[in-house]
């Protein structure tokens, strides 16, 4: 019987090297391949540069490439193919890492990973480790309080239809605006419609080069980084 080994999804943060947890660096030294993702117009996986301090020597780090399209058959295949390399690693026997920028459970590859894997090998063994996600560290560099009290947080993707998006900011006490690389013209209409764009600060590149917070929403480019969000809080 073959003895897979265990896949590990750990997810390293938002960017800073030091907030990647005690748990994922003791995994990363012992696991024996690492996997990083990165998008086919990147030479480089992010997650992997903040890992690589704590890789051990001669561990072998595989890149698994995902295109950057809406193109369904196009996703399908990679997340096929890319399965199909994680699991002939695990079938060897091999403890492996998935490595994902902030948390693996949240917008991140590791959860269409985890369920093409599970298509192919119901078997295998899975561990999250769960990481600093980029709304958590935008809170606390910008010092603002995300909830408190008897009230709600909505997390809200940027691409969501801008009725959608009007629907859930309109009910929540406090948002976070994740990807809001795309759609930056129809999030700044909808705040502004709902008198909340006062309250809004947006956050770019946090831990990286070109780091950035921004108050007043007018300043933000309609096309800002891949790497931005907005903290958003209805006052009184």
């Amino acid at each position: 019987m073959t003895r897979y080994g265990t896949l590990y999804g750990i997810g390293v943060g938002p960017g800073d090297p030091e907030l990647i947890t005690l748990k994922a660096v003791n995994r990363l030294k012992q696991v024996d391949v690492v996997f990083a993702a990165a998008s086919t117009k990147n030479e480089a996986s992010l997650a992997q540069s903040i890992a690589a301090p704590h890789l051990h020597e001669g561990v072998e780090v595989i890149r698994l490439d995902f295109p950057m399209t809406r193109d369904e058959d196009v996703l399908t295949s990679a997340w096929r193919a890319n399965a199909d390399t994680v699991a002939g690693q695990l079938a060897l026997g091999r403890d492996a890492a998935f490595l994902t920028l902030g948390d693996p459970l949240t917008y991140s590859t590791f959860g269409y990973l985890l369920r093409t894997l599970n298509g192919l090998l119901s078997q295998i063994p899975v561990v999250v480790i769960p990481g600093v996600t980029s709304y958590q560290a935008a809170a606390a560099f910008t010092g603002r309080v995300l909830v408190e009290s008897g009230e709600n947080l909505a997390v809200v993707s940027g691409v969501a239809e801008e009725a959608e998006l009007e629907r859930i900011l309109e009910a929540a006490d406090s948002a976070v605006i994740l990807k809001a690389y795309r759609n930056m013209p129809v999030i700044r209409r909808v705040l502004a419609k709902l008198g909340l764009a006062d309250s809004a600060v947006f956050v770019t590149r946090l831990g990286h080069e070109g780091e950035e917070v921004i108050t007043n929403l007018a300043d933000v480019p309609d096309k800002p980084s891949y790497f931005s969000l907005l903290l958003v809080r209805r006052e009184g």
